[in-house]
């Protein structure tokens, strides 16, 4: 059995994610900060039938983030898909006047160390297997600047080059690199931005494997 790595363990986008690729028939990987989070939402999965465990680390906190991959692969089972969806901080919204060279550290930090790290950590069992997915959750901001969350905008695009670049490189090893832009707020009764519905566009992606960039619906004008 392979895991599914969800960094960014939450009660809504999150446990639908862990849900589908969990009924799917691969172990959970839950990690966040949140050690009370990670006790309620393995065992709502348990309930499903699921295996999962959580695993508390910080994304701006290398060594913890590394280390919580490498337990979940070694504890649950080799790491075939991970996803990096955690949610940015309220203080990477500043509008872009008042963004100063300081306030940019920890967006950067958080939308792309946090990745180069997770999937420095994962990769090297993905090769083992001969497959694997990663996936990369994104608002509008990465691929429309918004002068109103200036952090966002910038890290999210810096993100989005460095997923771009892994889905590239990686492609000739069977390794998919995806990232899906949710364009509005994730809502229970969004049509196609609700949890279920973006879980579901997320196994989609891992198991069609067709192409870098997707979006959950329309940006609008």
């Amino acid at each position: 059995m392979t895991t599914f790595a969800l960094i960014g363990a939450g009660p809504g986008l999150g446990l639908a994610t862990a849900r589908r690729f969990g009924a799917a028939g691969h172990s959970v990987a839950l990690i966040a900060r949140n050690t009370q989070r990670l006790d309620d939402l393995t065992a709502e999965l348990a309930r499903d039938g699921i295996e999962a465990r959580g695993f508390a680390a910080d994304v701006l906190d290398i060594e913890s983030l590394t280390a919580a991959l490498y337990a979940a692969g070694t504890s649950l089972g080799t790491v075939e898909i991970l996803q990096y969806s955690p949610v940015p901080r309220a203080d990477f919204m500043k509008p872009v006047l008042d963004t100063g060279a300081d306030d940019l550290h920890t967006p950067l930090a958080f939308s792309v160390k946090g990745p180069v790290a997770a999937v420095n950590a994962v990769l090297p069992g993905m090769r083992d297997l001969g497959r694997g997915t990663v996936l990369f959750v994104n608002g509008s901001s990465a691929v429309r600047p918004n002068p109103k969350v200036a952090g966002t905008s910038v890290a999210f695009a810096a993100e989005s080059a460095y997923a771009r670049m892994l889905h590239d490189t990686l492609a000739p090893q069977n390794i998919h690199v995806a990232q899906l832009i949710v364009p509005g707020a994730i809502r229970p009764d969004a049509e196609h931005s609700s949890p279920d519905a973006l879980a579901r566009r997320l196994y989609d992606i891992h198991t069609e494997r067709d192409g870098f960039r997707h979006y959950s619906e329309p940006l609008p004008d």
